[in-house]
């Protein structure tokens, strides 16, 4: 079985504090050879690097703002992480194997769901690091809930500065995603919610999405997929939204792991 890449997880949140290597053992005899841990905040940066030094080779770092944690300290939070930023893209491309240099800004965008309270903060933020992407030509990790027209307006003007990047987490219809894959350079993360008996996903994706334009993840800890479903994700769980990837499209879980990988390759520049 080819082996396949867990685009999206937060393994260095508390949750795997205990039991990490654990984790990251089951994670590799499930068939994932590589893992993009998101950052969510300045704060949390530290942490992201941390995990991703003491596994080079297989745990890789993101840098960014996630809009839920956008409030009236952005700014500061943004100032803090460009200089993380300058410094680890200062070092040499080799460096992103041994965990030090950030493969893409993320988790980044916009956030509706629950409030407004600070819009046009989080609109602020998700442009500034936008303009980090464009400048240093690293894709995108894009977290995106209620605010859809708000965020592609944002991006269209600098489509062709892109090298491209992710909607993280996709769980809308078919005209959602047809919208969504008109930036050319964008995929989409499908994780656990596939496997969900409610999920549409199954249906829509094969009607509306070429499967050279999905990219696996869990965002684990959260929404584990079906058997697992209430309890922590984890990489390991990926292979289970792989499955049902192939079962969905009509094709064997070699094909998806195959295809999944030349897609991750195509955006971030190595798989």
């Amino acid at each position: 079985m080819t082996g396949f890449i867990d685009t999206h997880a937060h393994l260095d949140g508390g949750e795997f504090r205990e039991d990490l290597p654990q984790v990251v053992l089951r994670a590799k005899q499930a068939g994932v050879k590589k893992v993009f841990i998101p950052a969510i905040n300045a704060d949390n940066v530290g942490d992201v690097l941390r995990v991703c030094r003491q596994y080079p080779g297989f745990a890789f770092p993101m840098v960014g703002l996630q809009p839920e944690e956008v409030n009236d300290d952005w700014a500061d939070q943004l100032k803090r992480m460009k200089a993380m930023l300058d410094e680890s893209m200062a070092l040499p491309l080799g460096q992103r194997a041994e965990g030090n240099r950030f493969i893409a800004i993320g988790e980044v965008g916009l956030d509706f769901y629950w409030s407004r309270e600070f819009e046009r903060q989080q609109l602020e933020a998700f442009e500034q690091q936008v303009k980090w992407a464009a400048a240093y030509g690293l894709p995108l990790m894009i977290h995106c809930r209620k605010a859809q027209n708000e965020l592609l307006r944002i991006l269209r003007p600098y489509e062709s500065q892109l090298r491209g990047g992710v909607f993280h987490c996709f769980t809308g219809n078919q005209q959602e995603a047809r919208e969504f894959l008109r930036m050319e350079k964008f995929v989409l993360g499908v994780g656990g919610v596939s496997t969900f008996k409610s999920s549409h996903l199954r249906e829509d994706l094969p009607a509306s999405v070429p499967l050279d334009r999905i990219v696996l993840e869990t965002d684990s800890p959260y929404m584990a997929p079906v058997p697992h479903r209430g309890e922590r994700n984890e990489s390991a769980f990926v292979g289970l939204v792989l499955k049902q990837l192939a079962a969905c499209y009509g094709v064997g879980e070699d094909e998806v792991a195959r295809q999944t990988n030349t897609n991750v390759r195509r955006v971030f520049g190595f798989d």
